[in-house]
């Protein structure tokens, strides 16, 4: 009776071959070409290097180096540095050095290689590197930026935003996040000033904005800032804490809620007595308790009223009260809205506040 055979060849035989396998089905990756198409274009260099010698500048293998430092990922990038270093090795032993002319020269390329491999070894923390990294980076920006976007409205609605951020950088503590509810239905929009200002602050801007624009269709209106200090307070950060102010109001009849959480208050201009009216509601800074209460201001947004949303940057700065900047702004926007609302929050953003801090601004018009 003859029994079954098995594969008893080693692990080490095997491996290979699936390897293989795995090369054909795949391919070789883009990566991998490059490095590899780099590496003959650097051996090249050296060679012409080595064979016109006061032609061919000595430092000439910095153009690779430059080139593989934008385009190499993490983990093939430290290999083709020190594949660089070996090719300076040898073109220094092959060219001589006669009075000490390259010198200067390899130390420069050293040293820049020692900087590129130092690199490598930040960016293998986050696991891409060069143009790949930067990428991400801009694709994050732009689905923040997209999120804080104001839905299609009804005729007879207009809203306007801006966001600028201290430095001038695409990244800023402050963010906005709309959606619309239902047709029509209510617009919820949300003002959040994240701890921090800048690119320091955004990392965190980031992540908020994607879990409160999970949250503000999905919860009622009274539920949506309980629901963000939550999530914050179990996050757990060293500086985990935000103000926000929160607006829902219903398309069809201009009934409106704002909601604060340790933010400035919002404004609401009547059209019929022309008087602005601060919208006192409460609420402490998200993520510093649990289970806070936060008192909602209510009212009716009539036909050419509008309301603002601001963060504090908008009428903070240093030796001024609060108050003050708040008085200044009605001034600039009693000023500034008189003709369209198009455009408005940014020539608001633009007149006041500090530059050197993050501003944010929504109006909200009924024609």
């Amino acid at each position: 009776m003859s029994t079954p055979t098995r594969d008893v060849r080693p692990e080490r035989v095997l491996a290979p071959r699936r390897g293989l396998r795995s090369l054909r089905r795949h391919g070789v990756s883009a990566e991998t070409r490059l490095s590899v198409g780099l590496g003959a274009v650097s051996t090249v260099v050296a060679l012409l290097v080595v064979a016109f010698d006061g032609i061919m500048p000595f430092t000439s293998l910095m153009v690779p180096l430059l080139v593989g430092s934008i385009f190499l990922g993490p983990r093939t990038l430290p290999w083709f540095v020190i594949y660089l270093m070996l090719l300076l090795t040898a073109q220094v032993a092959l060219v001589g050095d006669s009075g000490g002319r390259i010198v200067g020269p390899t130390t420069v390329q050293f040293t820049m290689g020692l900087i590129v491999l130092f690199t490598s070894f930040r960016r293998s923390q986050l696991g891409v590197g060069g143009l790949r990294g930067e990428s991400m980076l801009v694709d994050l920006r732009d689905r923040i930026l997209t999120q804080g976007g104001i839905p299609a409205l009804p005729e007879g609605w207009q809203v306007d935003s801006a966001i600028h951020s201290a430095g001038g950088t695409p990244f800023a503590g402050d963010f906005v996040v709309a959606t619309r509810v239902d047709d029509p239905g209510r617009l919820e929009v949300v003002v959040v000033d994240v701890s921090g200002k800048g690119a320091d602050a955004g990392t965190r801007a980031l992540l908020l904005s994607g879990a409160f624009g999970g949250l503000l269709g999905a919860t009622r209106p009274d539920g949506f800032l309980p629901a963000a200090n939550d999530y914050m307070v179990r996050q757990d950060w060293d500086e985990g804490f935000a103000t926000a102010v929160h607006l829902s109001v219903d398309l069809g009849t201009g009934a409106y809620e704002v909601r604060s959480a340790g933010h400035p208050p919002a404004l609401h201009r009547s059209a019929g007595s022309g008087r602005w009216r601060v919208l006192d509601s409460e609420g402490p800074v998200l993520g510093l308790i649990e289970g806070p209460d936060f008192v909602a201001a209510r009212g009716v947004v009539g036909h050419g009223d509008t309301l603002l949303l601001y963060t504090d940057g908008m009428v903070e700065e240093p030796r001024r009260d609060i108050d003050l900047g708040i008085d200044r702004l009605l001034g600039a926007a009693e000023q500034l809205l008189r003709g369209s609302v198009g455009g408005a929050a940014t020539r608001l953003v633009t007149a006041l506040g500090s530059p050197d801090d993050d501003r944010a601004m929504i109006v909200v018009h009924r024609t």
